[in-house]
């Protein structure tokens, strides 16, 4: 039994940074990398499936589309307990969006044949929640997102979870696998790195692999691959904020004005 668990190398930011030349990112020499948040609870999840049924052979591999900068990541789960980590990445994929992203990931999903694939509801920079979901329907495997609680047993036909919906309620339901589910955070407490495992995880290797590799074109990934692009990055100009005095109709009438005076109608 198989667990296939997409990751990110997401990127925080100190107080000052600078744009790059080209105006389309920030300068790395400012990024604080780090393992994407949402992303500890789908690998924690992974592992509490594994050692609640220590008697069925329970296999966690991790698997990110980057750069070898995000080789750290992977050593993160290694270090927590994963099996394998893989890595796809060559200059043909600078620039995908996360759709392209998800083709990738699903590619590699189709080579390793796990029975569940996780990835976390969104990254903690950019926040699109789009990969995960996109990755299903690549597969065409069934799906749930911001799954809160989770119900498998090794070798099983279905899962069983609950998922959040939106106006705080909940909703139960059993998915057959293979499936594809992205984690909420709060569904386990995530575990530290032990020394030992930081040890062992520097010396276990990380599989490398180009998109050829996995069976893509050249034109499946990067810009060309995309139907998304930065096209400008920049830090918008600070406003002011007035409040408006009097009763309804005064500040009706003031907005009004502040309205006509901002589209010159």
């Amino acid at each position: 039994m198989k667990i296939l668990i997409a990751i990110k190398q997401a990127i925080a930011l100190d107080e000052d940074f600078e744009i790059r030349a080209d105006g389309r990112d920030i300068e790395e020499d400012f990024f604080l990398p780090d393992l994407n948040e949402w992303d500890e609870y789908s690998l924690e999840e992974a592992m509490l499936i594994k050692e609640r049924h220590a008697d069925t052979p329970v296999e966690v591999v991790c698997v990110t589309i980057a750069p070898d900068s995000a080789d750290e990541a992977l050593r993160k789960c290694l270090a927590k307990g994963a099996d394998r980590a893989i890595r796809v990445w060559d200059e043909s994929m600078e620039g995908s969006d996360p759709v392209a992203i998800a083709r990738a990931l699903a590619a590699v999903a189709k080579k390793e044949a796990p029975d569940l694939f996780f990835a976390g509801v969104q990254s903690s920079d950019h926040a699109h929640g789009a990969t995960g979901i996109a990755v299903a329907g690549f597969l065409g495997w069934a799906h749930s997102a911001v799954v809160a609680r989770l119900d498998y047993t090794p070798g099983a036909k279905e899962v069983a979870l609950k998922r959040e919906l939106e106006g705080g309620l909940s909703q139960e339901l059993r998915l057959p696998c293979p499936a594809v589910l992205t984690i909420q955070l709060g569904i386990n407490k995530p575990r530290y790195a032990s020394l030992r495992g930081m040890k062992l995880a520097a010396a276990k290797p990380i599989e490398t692999l180009a998109p050829g590799d996995i069976g893509l074109a050249t034109n499946d990934c990067g810009e060309s691959g995309s139907l998304a692009r930065v096209r400008r990055m920049y830090v918008p100009e600070k406003q002011r904020a007035q409040i408006l005095a009097g009763d309804v109709a005064a500040q009706a009438k003031a907005l009004a004005a502040i309205i006509r005076e901002a589209t010159g109608s």
